[in-house]
């Protein structure tokens, strides 16, 4: 599941990552960029909303393999350079690489120990930085060596090639699925009714939310914002964007660990907020003179808390999920956080249009990760001793 995670990961990534080399080559306005990440986004919300009952019925590593090659396909229709197979690849790519979270945490939550589970979620979950570190550096260095066309199709034909792979476990690891089960519209408003009823998972819900869209902010323009307004050359800048999601490996299993042992999850994803809130302050502060360690250091900061989260919060899921429901609990969570993904990239690029500048988006995204963690401060403090 790890491995899975981290050619998802790296596949959704890859296009923001190189979209310096694609607006150069097409001469298209930068701004796209949150609109294609809005359209993936738009893509996962549907299928994190629906893919509860398709894990229970097909299993969740045929689903995942079913993910990655919808993802594989996504990056390979934008090689040919037109626009509208753009926005296609980010609809097909972000149908596929939506199922990956929920189908590990359909099986992580009946496999992991309870008593360990933030740790063991958290684990599993540093296939997204280990996915965005690969992507940082093999991606600009494809694009720039052999062309952004090619670095889509390669990273593509990764993808394939993980699907393969997971073939040989799917019969040990798919005995919990159920052929028969009904697939119904009715079943997914009944499932996202159910969480939004239960006050804890609807909290979570909320910094799903915000917490999935500042996270896509620095995914998505980050290595645009020290290309194109910082003056990085696109090799240095996916340096320094490696450089910061590699700190997250083991940000998420340190996070893991304390939520395991020492600080209650909810608390400790509050304080993530507050975190990620400074982080993004200090990423629209950046200035063009700023030698690369300290903005590698800004980067670090950002990435440690606004990349390093997911496995507390879906550990959280699990333990609150009704049994046999981890999967379709997880989904219509995660959905929250694909609302989140599409709305704040469209307000970047919003900001980005009127401004001109990047740090406002920064700012934007930061702001909501600041209400969350507050607030969820104050209701930790708040509530009385037992």
């Amino acid at each position: 599941m790890t491995v899975q995670q981290t050619f998802a990961t790296m596949g959704r990534s890859t296009v923001p990552l190189i979209a310096p080399a694609v607006v150069a080559d097409l001469g298209v306005d930068p701004a796209l960029v949150g609109v294609y990440v809005a359209i993936g986004a738009v893509a996962g919300f549907l299928t994190t909303m629906g893919c509860g009952g398709l894990i229970v019925r097909y299993g969740a590593l045929r689903m995942t393999q079913a993910g990655m090659l919808a993802l594989a396909v996504g990056l390979s229709l934008p090689a040919s350079g037109w626009l509208a197979l753009f926005a296609l690849g980010a609809f097909v790519g972000g149908l596929g690489q939506a199922i990956s979270t929920p189908s590990s945490s359909h099986l992580l939550g009946r496999l992991a120990p309870p008593a360990v589970a933030p740790l063991v979620f958290s684990i599993k979950q540093t296939g997204v930085p280990a996915g965005l570190m690969l992507a940082g550096v093999v991606t600009p260095l494809l694009a720039t060596q052999t062309g952004w066309r090619t670095a889509l199709l390669a990273i593509g034909g990764a993808c394939a090639v993980t699907a393969l792979a997971l073939q040989p476990m799917r019969r040990r690891f798919d005995v919990d699925r159920i052929a028969g089960h009904p697939l119904s519209p009715a079943d997914i408003r009944a499932n996202v009714a159910a969480v939004l009823r239960d006050p804890a998972l609807r909290a979570l819900c909320v910094t799903m939310f915000s917490f999935v869209g500042l996270q896509s902010l620095f995914t998505g323009f980050f290595v645009l914002y020290l290309a194109r307004g910082l003056g990085y050359g696109l090799e240095r800048a996916g340096l320094v964007f490696a450089i910061a999601v590699a700190v997250a490996v083991p940000g998420r299993i340190g996070w893991g660990w304390l939520a395991s042992r020492l600080v209650r999850p909810a608390t400790l994803l509050a304080l993530l907020g507050v975190g990620m809130a400074g982080a993004a302050a200090l990423a629209a502060a950046m200035q063009p003179d700023w030698p690369t360690w300290l903005a590698a250091v800004v980067a670090s900061l950002f990435s440690l808390t606004a990349v390093s989260w997911h496995g507390v919060l879906l550990a959280e899921v699990a333990r609150l999920s009704p049994p046999g429901r981890i999967g379709s609990t997880t989904g219509a969570v995660l959905a929250f956080g694909d609302a989140g993904s599409f709305v704040l990239p469209l307000a970047f690029s919003a900001a980005l249009a009127v401004t001109g500048g990047y740090g406002t988006g920064f700012v934007i995204g930061g702001a909501l990760a600041l209400g969350v963690g507050l607030l969820g401060l104050r209701q930790r403090l708040g509530r009385p001793t037992s």
